[in-house]
């Protein structure tokens, strides 16, 4: 007779909504699957609207990763539901319970749902942490992390900077590790040559183009890189920049700065929600990728760039630098400063042509650790 699978309920946020974290879990069900009885707890309500700063929560591409099948059943705000969920998850008895933890909003609804778990439940809940407190955290963060991740029996993390982070919060609990899975799966236009694709963002053939792609807020520090650039170009004539994302800042300042340094022909400027199907033309008309991060923990922009073959030129903050293997798959700066970065950008622009970076990062790809999440939850399970 067969043995029957394993219960696991993953509960967080996939399709419909957008961004880094849906798709994490896309790829966290898609992984598991196979092996596991896996189930999805979504959101009903993510975001209150008024606390949202961009135009949509949900993902309005035209295509997809997958459109993983989940209960949209947690509102983040409405405790009846959370009540709802606790009852859902009892009648169903999972081995494994793992909640999806990136921001500290969400603490005041997942203590709810696991105070409410019965007490054999309570001993199999799991926190994957991406963030342990969000990067423009607060005292109330604060508060609200240590509420809800008290909950957790176990931690899976995604660097190991996050797994010392999460001993503040961990107590004696066990702590795993994976990362981020490498996003290969966007589609790609063939019907264009990259050339072509790269004239139609506004760029000529002899551009280096530096790609800085994903919402923009203060901690991610384009304005930086904008000052970077006002030396960069001073020194080479070709290197432009590209910025592809959604502001949930007001855009203002930074065109103040691209105005300030006069570099309104070396820098274009894409203000919106990148949908799947237009990511590859970004990433494709891009010679490296650069996160000039004040802070970070890991990023799935670099991933993203991985899956494109491109390299990374990051500030070692966070676990980023864990990802990067210097000279090979990308150059790692020592500071945000703007002259650390612009000292960075050099070095990747002195070595592009000598330095096989595209067969660098398709060997680091090959090895990405994600491939092993399977046996990370069966440790989990047995642990």
């Amino acid at each position: 007779m067969k043995s029957q699978k394993q219960k696991i309920i993953l509960v967080g946020v996939t399709y419909p909504y957008r961004g880094g974290i849906a798709v994490y879990m896309t790829f966290l069900y898609n992984a598991l699957k196979s092996d596991f009885d896996v189930e999805v707890i979504n959101f009903s309500m993510l975001y209150p609207e008024m606390l949202f700063p961009g135009k949509t929560q949900y993902d309005t591409s035209a295509q997809h990763l997958d459109k993983t099948p989940s209960k949209r059943m947690m509102n983040s705000m409405n405790p009846l539901s959370w009540r709802k969920t606790v009852k859902y998850i009892n009648s169903k008895n999972p081995d494994l319970i793992l909640f999806d933890w990136w921001h500290p909003f969400f603490g005041m609804c997942y203590n709810g749902i696991c105070r409410g778990l019965k007490k054999g439940l309570r001993e199999k809940v799991v926190f994957n942490i991406h963030n342990v407190v969000s990067h423009e955290g607060s005292k109330v963060d604060a508060i609200l992390t240590k509420l809800g991740l008290r909950n957790g029996t176990k931690f899976l993390t995604l660097s190991n900077k996050v797994a010392e982070d999460i001993k503040t919060y961990s107590g004696d609990a066990p702590i795993f590790r994976t990362e981020l899975p490498t996003h290969g799966w966007y589609p790609i236009d063939n019907s264009k040559t990259v050339l072509e694709q790269k004239k139609s963002l506004g760029f000529d053939d002899s551009d280096i183009v530096l790609l800085f792609f994903g919402y923009i807020r203060k901690y991610k520090g384009l304005d930086i890189l904008i000052e970077a650039f006002s030396e960069l170009t001073k020194q080479h004539n070709n290197v432009k920049l590209l910025v592809a994302g959604e502001f949930y800042e007001k855009p203002e300042f930074y065109h103040h700065l691209i105005e300030k340094f006069r570099l309104q022909d070396k820098v274009k400027m894409f203000n919106e929600f990148i949908p799947n199907e237009e990511v590859a033309k970004y990433f494709q008309s891009s010679d490296a990728v650069v996160l000039p991060y004040r802070s970070a923990t890991q990023s799935g922009i670099m991933n993203i760039a991985y899956g494109f073959s491109k390299p990374v030129i990051v500030t070692n903050v966070g676990g980023l630098a864990e990802f990067v293997q210097q000279d090979k798959t990308g150059i790692v700066i020592p500071t945000s400063d703007h002259t650390d970065i612009v000292a960075g950008i050099n070095r990747y622009l002195g070595m592009k042509d000598e330095v096989d970076f595209e067969e660098n990062v398709k060997e680091k790809v090959a090895g990405n650790s994600f491939g092993d999440v399977v046996g990370v939850f069966r440790e989990m399970l047995n642990t």
